[in-house]
């Protein structure tokens, strides 16, 4: 248990320096993700360029940091959305039942019908590629794990000694919801966070990968493994840089959610030292 806690502060440490990369970049490079020299395309790394250029002479390690802002922000952006949804809605159908549950677990069912990845595909196409495309996709596809899990916390919390003694004073539902049942499952809500972040950017990357995701000159780490993949056996360091940092961001994420999960779970006293 020591050892997990340990690769779980390790991965934060990672998570951290990733971010302020992405969020720093432009102290952190040389070149700018755009900035093309057809002069010196497809070299291979060098003190110039650190992790090589691609075949429009740009720096792949300022699209790599580039790239993180893009993939990071779409994992973040819609794994919040998805959370925020799917709590809610999965908070009123496990607390309030009957129809109210009925409707709305339906519709998880019917979304739940179609693979995450092929529905995310159609609804781009629909919406549109890039940012805003991906966003809608993602967000609308990953809710519906969230709201399965919270319905089912919530069905139980809802029988214990103290909802029942929130009821007994006469305090309405949204406050029993938002001020009891909900503070008491943020522990596991948290960790899920935790895991649908690396989730949705393995999503967004297939989706960039496949051709579906953001458009040239914006990059994300799916993007550049796109570009590189094209030429993987001439140059093989366009795919493997991108794709690496891509296992290890993720990797991160898993081992931190690991962590947390310990930390919060009430019967693993050894978890409490994270």
């Amino acid at each position: 248990m020591k050892s997990k806690n340990i690769a779980a502060k390790w991965s934060l440490v990672f998570l951290v320096i990733v971010a302020l990369a992405a969020i720093f970049a432009p102290l952190l490079t040389r070149y700018s993700y755009e900035t093309q020299n057809i002069m010196e395309r497809l070299e291979t790394p060098s003190p110039n360029h650190w992790l090589g250029t691609d075949s429009l002479g740009r720096d792949l390690y300022s699209r790599i940091l580039y790239g993180a802002r893009m993939s990071l922000a779409v994992g973040i952006c819609t794994a919040f959305f998805a959370l925020i949804l799917g709590t809610l809605t999965g908070a009123v159908a496990g607390y309030r039942g009957g129809k109210i549950d009925l409707w709305i677990m339906r519709a998880v069912d019917l979304l739940t019908i179609f693979p995450m990845l092929l529905l995310a595909i159609l609804i781009t196409l629909f919406v549109g590629r890039g940012f805003i495309g991906i966003f809608i996709s993602l967000g609308i596809t990953s809710w519906i794990t969230q709201a399965r899990l919270v319905r089912g916390m919530v069905l139980q919390e809802r029988e214990m000694s103290y909802v029942e003694a929130a009821r007994s004073v006469g305090l309405r539902s949204g406050k029993i919801i938002f001020k009891h049942i909900l503070p008491n499952i943020a522990g596991p809500i948290l960790v899920t966070l935790t895991f649908q972040i690396p989730n949705n950017i393995l999503a967004e990357s297939f989706l960039s990968f496949i051709g579906l995701g953001l458009q040239p000159p914006y990059s994300s780490w799916g993007t550049l493994a796109n570009e590189g993949f094209r030429a993987i056996q001439s140059y093989p360091h366009l795919t493997i840089y991108p794709s690496l940092v891509l296992f290890l961001t993720m990797l991160a994420f898993n081992f931190w959610g690991d962590g947390l999960r310990d930390r919060f779970d009430p019967n693993d006293s050894a978890g409490k030292t994270f």
